[in-house]
């Protein structure tokens, strides 16, 4: 299926699909790579990749841009209120994020639904947008409809979004380290039923380094994001850097994004954005959107669990380490990004 973007669809077949649906269980329709590129995605993706192509900025936009498991939500939440709630007291803010900064390639991974149905998340979605059209896709309806200024977060490599995406509107890029996404996003692989991974760790290891998982290359994601680096519109953020210091990268968020907010709203809502404060914000409500793994939540934590860097240490057995290190060593030469492993 050739797509608008230039690329064409095939869907995995024989042993490749196999084995993906053996240790995946959210992909009932199985799954498609996308050509040049060798991209994987939900097969759902053949029919909303047209929409987020054709998708259309306004100038007064922000994009959070990420590979999954790079710090998107809480990148997400501080741009939301530096850009929606400096002063911390707009009616929406206890609202989740993703109803206030939709996911804008989220219809891919959701089964099929119709309005109406018993589901907070979507439910607050609808609730957002009365006239939905779920048939052309409830995020990327929602984020049609919502007041300016948007914040809208998409997984999607900068190849697969409107040509002129980063000509009208700001796009923030988040980078974290290998070695933390692995762990990360095997995490909630295991806890979103959306993709629902019961295999071994050590496969899901394989599935990373082999570029098999959904969103995957994780390297050619990187690299089309830093190729793009020195674009006015463009800001990469370092997922460790914001760790360190996060008041530091939201004053160069401040700046880039132009808004001039004051130090002391600043310092406001590096503390209202920390991971603690978000996860008693939003934590406890995290079960009611009924794509967690109950059993995973209750034994190892749900969606905000940790947050760190380094948390990779101690989890690789010393022959999955070595083929990672050798996976990255083959890599960094080909984009130049120098990661962080400890802070």
């Amino acid at each position: 299926m050739k797509l608008q973007s230039g690329h064409t669809s095939e869907p995995l077949e024989g042993e490749e699909l196999k084995k993906q649906m053996e240790d995946f269980t959210g992909y009932p329709r199985g799954l498609v790579r996308l050509h040049p590129g060798r991209w994987l995605f939900p097969t759902k993706y053949t029919k909303f990749g047209d929409k987020i192509f054709n998708f259309k900025f306004r100038s007064s936009d922000v994009v959070v841009m990420t590979y999954p498991k790079c710090g998107t939500t809480w990148t997400q939440e501080i741009i939301w209120n530096m850009v929606n709630n400096p002063d911390l007291n707009h009616p929406s803010a206890q609202l989740p994020v993703m109803a206030r900064s939709p996911f804008l390639d989220f219809d891919m991974l959701l089964p099929d639904f119709t309005p109406g149905e018993s589901n907070p998340i979507l439910e607050n979605l609808f609730k957002k947008c009365e006239t939905i059209d779920a048939d052309g896709g409830v995020a990327v309806e929602l984020a049609k409809s919502l007041p300016n200024p948007r914040v809208i977060k998409v997984h999607m490599p900068c190849t697969l979004m409107p040509p002129s995406m980063l000509d009208t509107c700001k796009v923030v890029y988040v980078v974290r380290n290998p070695k933390d996404v692995i762990i990360s996003y095997h995490h909630h692989s295991r806890i979103i039923s959306l993709h629902g991974f019961i295999g071994k760790f050590e496969d899901f290891v394989q599935y990373f380094v082999n570029d098999d998982l959904v969103y995957g290359p994780y390297w050619l994601h990187v690299k089309e994001a830093w190729e793009r680096r020195d674009h006015p519109n463009m800001h990469i953020i370092f997922f460790e850097d914001m760790k360190a210091n996060p008041l530091a990268e939201i004053k160069k968020l401040n700046t880039f994004l132009n808004i001039n907010l004051t130090e002391a709203q600043l310092e406001n809502i590096a503390k209202y954005t920390s991971f603690k404060e978000m996860k008693e914000r939003f934590g406890e409500g995290e079960m009611e959107v009924g794509f967690f793994n109950s059993e995973i939540y209750k034994r190892e934590g749900g969606f905000f669990r940790k947050g760190e860097t380094g948390d990779w240490k101690g989890k690789f057995t010393p022959e999955l380490e070595a083929k990672v290190d050798d996976w990255i060593k083959k890599n960094m030469s080909t984009i130049g990004v120098n990661f962080k492993y400890n802070i």
